[in-house]
């Protein structure tokens, strides 16, 4: 995911975007723990992801009160 694609998105879009990478983040952690996962880079792009999203989401409403 990349940053462009997410500016084209709404605050709302962006909103549940990070819902599910929070649920995803969680997921592979329990899968971590219980020692199911196989690709342990996955948490590290799932919280960067998240994080972008909300960078993105700050943006925007920096955008929104400075007009």
């Amino acid at each position: 995911m990349n940053a462009q694609e997410l500016r084209d998105k709404t605050p709302d879009q962006l909103r549940e975007e990070l819902v599910a990478l929070k649920k995803e983040a969680f997921n592979l952690r329990f899968q971590q723990a219980t020692g199911q996962l196989e690709t342990t880079a996955r948490i590290k792009s799932a919280r960067r992801d998240a994080a972008r999203v909300k960078t993105i989401l700050n943006e925007k409403a920096a955008a929104a009160a400075a007009e």
